[in-house]
């Protein structure tokens, strides 16, 4: 079975309540090669009833072959497991790193659980200074994508900063629990903390490609 949270593979799209339908801007599109496997990872909570389920995907195909290859590529912490202290109003979790290559980025999707509060993107310049490009108020039960209005060159090396804070107080009306702490879990009472982006490549570079930085080719 493939892991989805550490996976080379490609991620085709990712979906949750409130999500839109993915469209790239023109000359780009996601690359799915002949004879590829489609996995669903599908997260279930129960409810002591039997459930039957019928997942489908729908895809519209580039007419033309597209000059951009889209990845979407993930900052989440999944290392020290999110664990959120009881009655935490604003706790913080923040997480880092550096393109390996050159890329067009497009567009931003946070997901967390129910103590999620707010999420942001940030990137560092060459100089040092920090750009905000997302700041939102975070509903789990209406999960956004934000796109750009246009693609966003990023140069090899800029920094990517997400930052996700969690209400895990009694003023948070969705909390299951505040006098509990809180580990990174894939059911909804569990939290997670993933900051996924979209980006656009050259059409010949696929995922593992591009986390190949240029000194180590």
């Amino acid at each position: 079975m493939h892991e989805a949270h550490s996976t080379t593979s490609d991620l085709l799209l990712v979906y949750a309540p409130g999500s839109s339908p993915d469209n790239w801007p023109e000359g780009m599109a996601k690359y799915i090669p002949a004879h590829s496997d489609l996995i669903f990872q599908m997260h279930y909570t129960t409810n002591g009833q039997p459930a039957s389920d019928q997942t489908s995907l729908g895809v519209r195909f580039a007419r033309t072959p597209p000059a951009k290859r889209v990845l979407t590529l993930q900052l989440a912490n999944d290392s020290d497991r999110i664990p959120i202290p009881p009655n935490a109003s604003n706790y913080r979790v923040a997480v880092e790193g550096t393109l390996p290559n050159d890329a067009e980025l497009l567009s931003f999707f946070p997901h967390m659980h129910l103590r999620g509060k707010k999420f942001e993107y940030n990137i560092g310049h060459a100089d040092g200074t920090q750009e905000t490009l997302l700041r939102v108020n975070y509903d789990f039960y209406w999960q956004l994508s934000y796109r750009l209005s246009g693609p966003r060159f990023l140069p090899a090396g800029t920094k990517l900063e997400a930052i996700a804070r969690y209400d895990n107080s009694r003023n948070n009306p969705h909390n299951p629990d505040p006098d509990s702490p809180v580990q990174w879990g894939d059911q909804t009472y569990n939290e997670m903390m993933v900051g996924f982006f979209d980006v656009a490549v050259p059409a010949d570079m696929d995922k593992e490609k591009f986390f190949v930085r240029a000194e180590n080719r």
